[in-house]
């Protein structure tokens, strides 16, 4: 095996731990903004899992965070929570860097 097979097994195991990171991550994050939602709808505890898988399983629609985004506006404002678009990508911002804290904490 030379050094250049050796360096590019590295890259693509390295590349892949990332990628899983990464899926790891907006997973964990779309769950915490189900909760957080949850809670503004004062949903129970049994509801507010079943919630928060529904926000997870929205992100498989479509590419990128317009889905999860979309499906939040709408159960909140069809709830009667007064919010908007930009408080929804704010808790979006806020959960993915606690997803990430949780993770790297998990990990160490």
């Amino acid at each position: 095996m030379t050094t250049f097979d050796d360096r590019e097994r590295a890259f693509e195991t390295k590349f892949a731990h990332d990628e899983e990171m990464k899926f790891r991550v907006i997973a964990r994050r779309n769950k915490l903004l189900g909760h957080w939602a949850a809670g503004l709808m004062k949903l129970s505890p049994v509801e507010a899992e079943a919630y928060a898988k529904d926000v997870v399983r929205a992100d498989f629609e479509e590419a990128g965070d317009e889905d999860v985004i979309r499906k939040l506006l709408g159960d909140l404002t069809g709830a009667q929570i007064d919010i908007d678009e930009a408080a929804i990508r704010q808790a979006l911002q806020d959960q993915t860097i606690e997803a990430r804290r949780q993770l790297m904490e998990a990990q160490g």
